[in-house]
C-alpha cells in the first residue's frame, strides 16, 4: 500500500477516534499504559461479593471500556519493541544490582566491605573484523597489517581505515570466506553451558583456597553474582558480572577473613580458562572444544572513581533491555523456509543467520535450538540472571511498586478498598489482542511524545 494511503487512512483512523464519545476514556488508558507501544488488550471482569450475606458489592467489566478491552503495558524487557516498557525493567535492573552493591531495599550497608568484583568474559576469535582502535585518546588505523598474505579468497586481510563509533562496516569480517561462522554460531549456543561451568568451577577453586572442601565452604561462605549478556558487534555474547563473597546465609554476614578480593580474582582467572565446553558432531560438522577468550577483564568495584557502583549497575541495567540488533539482525523469529535473501539485514547477520538454520537441520545439533534461535544468532539463554541471595529480586520491586499504586488509588477514590477476609473477588480476563490501529497509533504517539508502533494482533478489536 503506498505512503499517501497509509497516512490518509491513519489521519482517518484518528479523527474517528476523537470523534469517539468514550475518547476520554481512551486516552486515559493511553497515559496509564506509560506509551507502550503495543499495550496488551484484556477482556474479562473483576467482581467482589460480601461472602456473609452472598452481596454483590462491586462489579468492573471491560464492556463498559472503548472497544470493550483494557489496554496494559506489555512489560517487555526489549527496548527494540518498546522503549518505554523497557525503560521501566532497565529501572528496575538498575536498583537491584545497586542493592547488591551499596545495600537498600532489604540488603544490609554492610555489604559494602564485602569482596566483589565487576567481571567481563569474552569470546575467542573467530577470524579478523573491522574493529575500533584507540591509544591515548588517538584513532588507530583497524588492521595495519603492509606484509600480509592474501588469503585462500583472495582478500588481503589488511584495514587501513580509522572507522567511526557508527561505521556500518564495524564487526564485519575482513574476508567472510575466512570467518568461522560454524564456531560462532555453537559458541553463543553453548553460551550459557560455559557460564555454568565458570560458576561450577569459581566455587570449588574458592574452595580449594581455603583448605575447605565444597560442601564445608557452603558453611562459611557463599557466592553471589548478577551477569548480563551482550552481543557484540561480530554477533557473539560475552557476559558481564558483579561476583560478591558473602557469609553463609548471604549478605547480611561477613565472608571469613582469608575470603578476600584477591582470592575472588585468582578464582575468576582459574575458572575462566579451565571451563570447556564440547559441541556435539554432526553430519559434516565436527565435535569442537569451545571456552572463554583470553581477554579476561577483572577490575574492583569503587565507591570513587571510573568503575563505582552506580556505573556498574547502570552499565548492566543497560544491556538487560538489549538484543541481537546491534548487529542488525531481526528482533522476531525467522523460520527455515523464509527467503533470507529478502531479509532487511546486513550480509553478516544474514550469514550467521543462514548457519544457524544449517546447523539446527542436523539431528545431532537438535538440542541447541538453533533454528529456534537463529534471530539472536544461536543465543537462547537468559540475557540477565542472578544468584538467589544477591540481591532483592524484580518481582518484589514490581509488587512494591504495584501496592504504591494501589495505595495512591484507594486514597484518590479511583479504587474501592474492601476487607479482604469479609469479600470474595472472582476475576475472569481473556487475551484479546495488542497493539494499535494506525489512527490510534497517530494518536497515542501525539500524546506521548514517543514513537508508537502500530503493528500488532489487536488492531481490530
Amino acid at each position: 500500500m503506498p505512503a499517501s494511503t497509509t497516512n490518509a487512512h491513519a489521519i482517518h483512523g484518528a479523527i474517528s477516534r476523537l470523534k469517539d464519545p468514550h475518547y476520554t476514556r481512551w486516552a486515559s488508558q493511553i497515559r496509564r499504559s506509560g506509551g507502550c507501544r503495543q499495550p496488551i488488550h484484556l477482556r474479562g471482569k473483576v467482581e467482589h461479593w460480601d461472602t456473609a450475606t452472598g452481596t454483590l458489592l462491586h462489579r468492573y467489566s471491560t464492556r463498559l471500556e472503548p472497544d470493550g478491552v483494557l489496554r496494559v503495558p506489555c512489560k517487555t524487557r526489549r527496548a527494540s519493541r518498546c522503549p518505554s516498557c523497557a525503560e521501566v525493567y532497565r529501572a528496575d535492573t538498575y536498583h537491584l544490582i545497586r542493592a547488591g552493591l551499596v545495600g537498600g531495599k532489604g540488603v544490609p550497608e554492610s555489604v559494602t566491605a564485602h569482596p566483589c568484583l565487576f567481571v567481563t568474559l569474552t569470546a575467542p576469535p573467530f577470524g579478523a573484523v573491522h574493529t575500533r582502535r584507540e591509544r591515548n585518546g588517538k584513532m588507530l588505523p583497524c588492521h595495519p597489517r603492509r606484509d600480509a598474505q592474501v588469503c585462500p579468497h583472495g582478500i588481503m586481510p589488511s584495514c587501513m581505515v580509522r572507522h567511526q563509533p557508527n561505521a556500518e562496516s564495524l564487526g564485519e569480517p575482513l574476508c567472510p570466506g575466512c570467518y568461522d561462522y560454524t564456531g560462532s554460531v555453537l559458541f553463543n549456543a553453548l553460551a550459557p553451558l560455559l557460564w555454568k561451568r565458570f560458576t561450577n568451577a569459581l566455587r570449588r577453586h574458592i574452595a580449594k583456597s581455603g583448605d575447605l572442601t565444597l560442601r564445608d565452604m557452603r558453611e562459611q561462605l557463599t557466592v553471589a553474582f548478577a551477569k548480563v549478556a551482550e552481543y557484540q558487534r561480530r554477533g557473539v555474547v560475552h557476559f558481564h558480572a558483579v561476583i560478591r563473597l558473602d557469609g553463609p546465609s548471604g549478605p547480611g554476614l561477613d565472608p571469613p577473613g582469608w575470603a578476600t578480593a584477591d582470592v575472588l580474582a585468582q578464582a575468576v582467572q582459574h575458572a575462566a580458562g579451565a571451563v570447556t565446553a564440547t559441541t556435539p558432531a554432526a553430519a559434516g560438522t565436527s565435535a569442537r572444544v569451545l571456552q572463554w577468550g583470553r581477554e579476561i577483564d577483572v577490575r574492583p568495584i569503587t565507591l570513587r572513581g571510573d568503575l563505582t557502583e552506580q556505573a556498574v549497575a547502570g552499565y548492566i541495567a543497560k544491556y538487560a533491555t538489549k538484543a541481537a540488533e546491534c548487529v542488525g539482525t531481526l528482533d522476531r523469529r525467522i523460520v527455515p523456509t523464509e527467503d533470507l535473501a529478502l531479509l532487511p539485514v546486513r550480509d553478516h547477520a544474514r550469514c550467521l543467520i543462514a548457519e544457524c538454520l544449517r546447523l539446527g537441520a542436523f539431528s545431532g545439533l537438535a538440542g541447541l535450538r538453533l533454528i529456534h534461535w537463529a534471530h539472536m544468532l544461536g543465543f537462547g539463554g537468559h540475557f540477565s540472571t542472578r544468584s538467589r541471595r544477591f540481591s532483592i529480586t524484580l518481582g518484589d520491586i514490581r509488587a512494591d511498586r504495584a501496592e504504591h499504586a494501589r495505595t495512591e488509588a484507594v486514597s484518590t477514590g479511583r479504587l474501592l478498598l474492601f476487607d479482604e477476609d469479609t469479600a470474595l473477588v472472582v476475576s475472569d480476563w481473556h487475551y484479546a489482542g495488542r497493539g494499535f490501529t494506525p489512527g490510534d497509533a497517530l494518536l497515542a504517539a501525539s500524546m506521548t511524545k514517543g514513537s508508537v508502533s502500530s503493528s500488532g494482533d489487536g488492531g481490530g478489536v
